[in-house]
């Protein structure tokens, strides 16, 4: 029988210059689920998501994605199907036109002369269109990106991600420069989309409110290993309390 899990963790360690920034991780992710990271700065929330993108090598342990490893994941194309990344910086080319930075989430798909030729005449223009309308930017496909707002910018690269349609949507810390109203718009438009094309979402973030109220699961991580997983609407007030509580210096 078929997991339905599309994410695996199993003892996943990672250190740099001998510093443990996560130790021991298992845990598993189902085909849907919308899962919020959480936990102290420093508690190994990015390392994590940039292990599972494959940014970062374990130095132990090992992560499967739809039952591949990693380590057979090495294709680009087929990573791209199966991972899209959105980060609080966005990444996007500001000089650039908002439509080229939309279809760079069809690069991987694209040969070199598709790519090259796309900079001057976009390639799948219409799609590139309707990915911007569905993000509330229909009429913004021709303007500069450096003109847009920062939640227009992140709804940008939420349009990106339409196009590059991956499996799996990491989300680092995605509104994390943004005011409390544009990041409220911004997440309601990702869970939306995730919900609607069926993707599996996981993001960290700092606002403990912002977990509960746009994600299905909260896993709560603190020097590098997990301090609960559970339901959102399960987390108590006791939880949160426990895992930001400081700690006494010696």
């Amino acid at each position: 029988m078929a997991s339905n899990d599309i994410i695996e963790a199993k003892n996943v360690y990672v250190q740099f210059d001998g510093k443990i920034a996560l130790s021991s991780l298992s845990f598993s992710i189902k085909k849907g689920e919308r899962v919020a990271l959480i936990g102290p700065s420093g508690a190994g929330k990015t390392t994590l998501l940039n292990t599972i993108a494959t940014f970062i090598k374990p130095d132990n342990g090992e992560i499967s994605i739809d039952q591949l490893s990693l380590k057979d994941l090495k294709d680009r194309k087929k990573l791209a199907k199966k991972m899209g990344m959105i980060r609080q910086q966005f990444d996007l080319v500001d000089q650039l036109p908002v439509i080229h930075n939309v279809l760079a989430g069809k690069l991987a798909d694209w040969g070199f002369f598709k790519s090259f030729l796309s900079l001057i005449f976009p390639q799948d223009k219409e799609l590139a269109i309707q990915s911007l309308e569905r993000v509330g930017l229909g009429d913004k496909w021709l303007e500069k990106t450096a003109n847009l707002s920062g939640g227009e910018q992140q709804r940008v690269a939420l349009a990106r991600l339409l196009v590059q349609k991956p499996e799996i949507i990491l989300a680092d810390e995605p509104v994390a420069s943004l005011d409390p109203a544009r990041a409220e718009d911004v997440l309601s438009i990702l869970t939306k989309l995730v919900s609607e094309e069926n993707q599996t979402l996981v993001t960290s973030l700092h606002s403990v409110e912002y977990a509960k109220k746009y994600f299905t699961r909260i896993i709560a991580l603190r020097d590098g290993v997990i301090y609960f997983d559970r339901p959102a609407h399960e987390v108590s007030e006791h939880d949160l309390a426990s895992l930001y509580v400081l700690k006494e210096k010696v």
